[in-house]
């Protein structure tokens, strides 16, 4: 008689832990699944500046990462590719203009003599285009504007505190 009781409880079938737990709580990963979604992925993909910038060939990309990266004579502080992205986000405020298909961010390095080098930035959307023009000395990384508009943003970072 204890061998048949004992049968009975092994062919009654088991109860599945896992699956319970997963039922009960089934809402609040849903939930948080669609937070990762809405909230979080956007953000993480968001295009920036430095994002579109074109690839360029090893010694014009240390000439543009000199001008990109230049913060000032005190070091600290704003560079030229954070105001240029700033400039650009006081344009088109409401607008993710770095994801739009109608954006396309020129950068182009060409070498003037030994040292120097020009490096014209130009950023073109669907609303108008912007262009910056400056010449950089490699070996001193002495940056100057060529036109107005490149001078406020050296100004800018300059004088940023």
């Amino acid at each position: 008689m204890a061998k048949d009781k004992k049968k009975k409880e092994d062919e009654k079938p088991k109860k599945n832990d896992f699956k319970s737990f997963l039922k009960k709580r089934a809402p609040i990963y849903l939930a948080l699944v669609a937070m990762l979604v809405v909230f979080v992925i956007p953000e993480m993909t968001k295009g920036t500046l430095e994002k579109s910038l074109p690839e360029l060939s090893a010694e014009n990309q240390r000439v543009a990462d000199i001008l990109m990266d230049y913060d000032g004579p005190n070091n600290d502080g704003l560079t030229v590719l954070e105001a240029l992205e700033n400039k650009i986000n006081e344009e088109y405020p409401d607008e993710k203009i770095f994801d739009h298909r109608k954006t396309v961010v020129d950068l182009t390095v060409t070498n003037v003599s030994s040292e120097e080098y020009r490096v014209i930035f130009n950023f073109i959307s669907h609303k108008g285009e912007m262009n910056y023009d400056w010449n950089v000395n490699a070996s001193s990384e002495e940056i100057t504007s060529n036109n107005s508009e490149s001078k406020y943003i050296v100004d800018l970072v300059k004088y940023y505190d």
